[in-house]
């Protein structure tokens, strides 16, 4: 049992017992290998949410008709990455243990890792569903083989080959292409064919991971690594509905670093989607 948080995204304020969903922060940013900032982007969403209404005109639906339980942030351990991951994975594998959705907040992009390899103790035959700009390949990033932009290939080292789906990818190096071709299923710069993966993975275990970076910079540029060349708010909002349709037994949203957009704007942006996010879940739940 888990007692809810003072301070809830708005909507988000049912009690833990009666809720499905599960939402909380990992405020974790250590290994960032450019601009750091994302360990803050859950507070000052919840804080900033506020400006937001409860209700979708996008979906007809309204947080206040949900059951979502807001479990805070988690305290991150900064020095030791692999304590956070574990952290991570334990607060997760709590929420699934309780027969609930673990939706979490980053945190820059390994945070995914820890939720994961939760989700994966339950659902053996998991697949992922990836938005980013950047593929997260690698094997390894200046020899650390635990960072965002090695996230994805030690996800892989889970799941295996054909079971991870990615879709935006704009950025990485040629190993990484190259690499992925061979094991992951990869659209670059949009979600053209997202359709067909739907069916595909239609009755399948899906984690959903969503890096916020997949949109345009100037869209969203409060973020540690921006790419030009991103989708638009309105192709991603489509994505996120067409996606709800699917098993999705675990999601995150990632990367916001509030402090590169001093006009709140990319904040405003996070939880425009996170809202969407959570209302398409649930309402799939019913």
């Amino acid at each position: 049992m888990l007692n809810r948080n003072v301070e809830t995204f708005i909507g988000c304020d049912k009690e833990y017992d009666e809720s499905k969903l599960v939402l909380f922060g990992a405020p974790f940013d250590s290994t960032t290998s450019f601009r750091p900032g994302t360990r803050f982007a859950s507070k000052v969403m919840r804080s900033e949410s506020f400006g937001l209404e409860t209700y979708s005109p996008y979906q007809d639906l309204d947080l206040e008709d949900t059951a979502v339980f807001d479990g805070g942030d988690l305290e991150l351990c900064f020095g030791d990455t692999q304590k956070a991951l574990k952290e991570i994975e334990t607060f997760a594998k709590q929420i699934l243990d309780d027969n609930k959705l673990p939706v979490m907040i980053g945190g820059e992009h390994l945070v995914t890792l820890g939720a994961v390899r939760a989700v994966f103790q339950k659902y053996p035959n998991l697949h992922i569903l990836h938005f980013d700009a950047h593929a997260d390949l690698r094997e390894d990033y200046l020899g650390a083989t635990l960072s965002h932009a090695t996230v994805l290939h030690r996800v892989w080292d889970l799941v295996g080959d054909n079971k991870i789906f990615q879709f935006g990818i704009r950025s990485g190096e040629k190993s990484e292409f190259l690499w992925a071709k061979d094991h992951v299923c990869m659209q670059k710069f949009n979600f053209n064919g997202l359709h067909d993966v739907v069916k595909q993975l239609e009755g399948k275990p899906v984690y959903f991971t969503l890096d916020l970076d997949v949109l345009d910079p100037s869209i969203f540029p409060g973020t540690g690594t921006p790419e030009a060349g991103g989708v638009s708010f309105m192709q991603l909002i489509d994505a996120i509905q067409t996606i709800s349709k699917l098993q999705i037994v675990g999601c995150d949203i990632n990367e916001l670093s509030p402090v590169y957009d001093q006009s709140g704007v990319s904040t405003a942006v996070a939880n425009k989607v996170l809202r969407e996010l959570i209302l398409s879940i649930d309402n799939n739940l019913k």
